[in-house]
């Protein structure tokens, strides 16, 4: 009878949850009190959830006019505490590049779930592509560093979108969730009753002496100036011109090299603590496959079939995109016979996986039909090349 009972309670627990609003409950769970966003398929149901739920919590929900607006609102939200977020596919995105780079030099945590659809345009706005990974880091003009971040289940969707969040306040920066439409629109069991209670971040705020004064762009050793909301007793100014630390434009030459060299050190400087990577059964393998969203779950089913079949395969799954984790691909890759990477694009991620693994030969395997790649397709392209590359000894 007990354990009938406590398979139930498990049952009772476990709740059939889509991705986007897995996303949807995370931003909730971490804290998010403002969103700003405008309806645009395949991330909808977020902001659908998010209309029903925050006003029961006396949080804010705005329906814009646009995605520029959106994420405009979002910013005044966030310079004054809220944590602010709001979710989009690919045109809407591209719609909110230039207030974007407007966060990232005026250092306003943000959230911008991007729900990826089939593009360029209005594409195939039903069906999945990895098509903005580029567009994630080089959307805006200018030198400045981005997080980027890649769930590859339901359940991964809500504890990325809560890892964003605090990514967002700690860094003082955007930080942006890349999900493909088959992530977003994927349903599964979801029992967060058996996981450990997530780590909120909160706004750290001023952490200078009393007295002293406040700097809001001050070149600290971290690289990430302590942020005090607007209307909490100091008062500075925003911009999105080059500033002294007061945040005051200036166009001194030593001052502006010094400000943009710690917009992209904050990021760049502490890969090793962003970067979230994960590996299965690289350690003797002679091949290794990166793969990152809905991808990724074709690559280990094809790494299983593969295995099986007696062939060393691995996969490293990329749970942070950017900032990109060169050092730790290179040192998990770097002795391998051969890397392999599908992704539903012309290549966009790989360039940097050639990059960092230069002189191990290389498969980019890209299917842009607006279909998932299945694991038979990747399956063959391993066997294929592997089979090349050892001189037919697999």
């Amino acid at each position: 009878m007990t354990e009938l009972k406590n398979q139930t309670a498990l049952r009772e627990n476990v709740v059939l949850m889509q991705g986007n609003e897995a996303c949807a409950l995370g931003a909730i769970k971490a804290g998010a009190s403002f969103f700003g966003g405008y309806p645009i398929t395949p991330s909808t149901e977020i902001a659908e959830y998010i209309a029903r739920e925050f006003p029961k919590l006396g949080r804010y929900f705005m329906q814009m006019e646009d995605e520029i607006a959106s994420i405009g609102a979002m910013i005044g939200a966030s310079m004054v505490g809220h944590k602010a977020f709001t979710a989009t596919s690919g045109p809407g995105f591209s719609l909110m590049q230039e207030l974007v780079g407007y966060a990232a030099v005026a250092e306003v945590p943000l959230v911008i779930i991007n729900v990826m659809r089939f593009g360029p345009s209005t594409g195939l706005p039903t069906m999945p592509q990895s098509g903005d990974i580029m567009q994630a880091r080089w959307g805006t003009h200018g030198d400045h560093s981005i997080i980027a971040l890649s769930p590859s289940s339901v359940q991964e969707a809500y504890y990325t979108t809560i890892r964003a969040f605090n990514l967002a306040e700690k860094y003082r920066t955007p930080v942006i969730v890349l999900l493909d439409e088959k992530i977003g629109h994927l349903r599964e069991g979801f029992d967060i009753s058996q996981d450990p209670e997530p780590e909120i971040i909160d706004r750290a705020g001023k952490n200078t002496e009393q007295g002293e004064k406040y700097l809001p762009f001050a070149n600290t050793a971290s690289g990430v100036p302590p942020f005090v909301p607007l209307g909490q007793g100091e008062r500075y100014h925003f911009t999105g011109l080059t500033h002294n630390e007061a945040g005051f434009y200036t166009s001194d030459a030593t001052q502006v090299e010094t400000f943009i060299n710690r917009l992209c050190h904050k990021i760049e400087d502490h890969v090793d603590e962003i970067a979230e990577i994960e590996q299965l059964e690289c350690a003797d393998a002679d091949c290794v496959i990166i793969a990152y969203g809905a991808v990724a779950r074709s690559a280990q089913e094809a790494l299983e079939e593969l295995r099986q079949q007696g062939l060393k395969v691995g996969l490293l799954r990329l749970k942070t995109i950017w900032p990109f984790p060169a050092a730790q691909i290179r040192e998990i890759c770097g002795n391998k016979k051969l890397v392999v990477m599908p992704e539903m694009n012309m290549g966009q991620l790989a360039v940097e996986a050639k990059a960092a693994l230069r002189g191990i030969p290389f498969l980019s395997v890209n299917q842009v039909n607006g279909r998932l790649i299945t694991p038979a397709t990747i399956k063959q392209a391993v066997e294929s090349k592997l089979a090349e590359v050892m001189g037919g000894a697999c």
